[in-house]
């Protein structure tokens, strides 16, 4: 009776020891891991972003994605363009009908031999007929080819030895302002459902456009993922930017369609199949070793602060001059 006494008057202690043991290990992990430290998460500083070398990519696990499919076009036609931008060319060759849906039927980034110094006037002459030829192959007649200049492009000299030679091929030379950019991006990027919640950035190397609908379309133009070659300083550029985004109206920005050349780079960092939109992760998150990814980057961070949006939709095929063939359309 006693040894049954004696373990009566333990079995409650114990039981309590076995339930305290994993309770106690749960709190030193929260105190460990900073659960409890009372520091704030949030990434929306509203200074400029200050960004490591080699910071930590968000898991994939974390990978967001954006389903939206396009309506295709109907008895289109073929028609080529191609972008002499502020760092090289692009082109493309777009499937267009009468009520100006379209696909990409090719596209080609970032021929930057003109810009590197490397090309005499028969080097750049050789290369416009090669991207031509391509366009022919592919069944683009030859009245639907057009070129179309930037206005970050405008701003570099040797653009006018590219304008030059084209003229003297008999090819209509468009040149664009960054007004009309950013009007024309928001024409190709901007799905019509999403038009009266949702903004377009395109963040090129000479300048930045930001687009939205208000009653009619309104584009502004801020530094561009170059800015450092003019010497502008990481905080002077955010604060622009930041005070430039800060005019959209808060019922466009629950969404941002963004392009250019950095975000086709951050969304390269991430994009794990053939998706035609990739959603950005935060600007923090990114690999910005290289100085114009950084720069971009910066750009982004001062977007993001400015709206609180958290949904930045890549589209992998859109481009300002696709917005430029969809306003031929009549």
């Amino acid at each position: 009776m006693e040894e049954k006494s004696t373990w009566a008057r333990l079995r409650w202690p114990i039981k309590a020891i076995i339930i305290a043991i994993p309770l106690l290990a749960l709190g030193y992990w929260a105190f460990d891991s900073g659960k409890f430290d009372g520091q704030s998460t949030s990434t929306s500083d509203t200074t400029a972003i200050n960004i490591s070398s080699n910071p930590s990519k968000q898991s994939t696990d974390d990978k967001r994605t954006f389903n939206y499919q396009p309506e295709k076009p109907v008895n289109g036609e073929y028609k080529g363009v191609i972008e002499v931008g502020a760092s090289g060319f692009n082109s493309f060759v777009v499937n267009i009908d009468k009520q100006n849906h379209w696909e990409i039927i090719s596209k080609d980034f970032g021929k930057s031999f003109v810009y590197e110094g490397l090309a005499s006037t028969e080097d750049i002459r050789k290369g416009l007929k090669d991207y031509i030829g391509t366009m022919f192959d592919k069944g683009v007649k030859s009245k639907n080819i057009h070129f179309v200049i930037s206005s970050g492009a405008q701003k570099e000299p040797k653009t006018a030895v590219i304008v030059s030679e084209l003229k003297k091929m008999g090819f209509v030379v468009n040149l664009v302002t960054a007004e009309q950019e950013g009007k024309l991006a928001l024409k190709c990027v901007l799905p019509p459902s999403y038009q009266d919640n949702s903004f377009v950035v395109d963040i090129g190397s000479g300048n930045t456009k930001i687009s939205w609908v208000s009653g009619e379309t309104k584009s502004l133009e801020a530094p561009g993922a170059k800015y450092y070659e003019k010497n502008l300083k990481d905080e002077d550029v955010y604060t622009e930017v930041k005070t430039l985004t800060a005019k959209i109206p808060a019922a466009n920005r629950e969404i941002c369609f963004i392009i250019g050349g950095v975000p086709f780079e951050l969304a390269q960092q991430t994009r794990t199949g053939e998706e035609r939109f990739t959603v950005l992760n935060n600007p923090e998150t990114y690999n910005t070793d290289k100085v114009k990814i950084k720069s971009g980057v910066n750009i982004y961070k001062a977007i993001k602060d400015a709206t609180n949006c958290d949904t930045f939709v890549f589209d992998w095929d859109a481009n300002f001059t696709i917005g430029f063939l969809l306003s031929l359309n009549k």
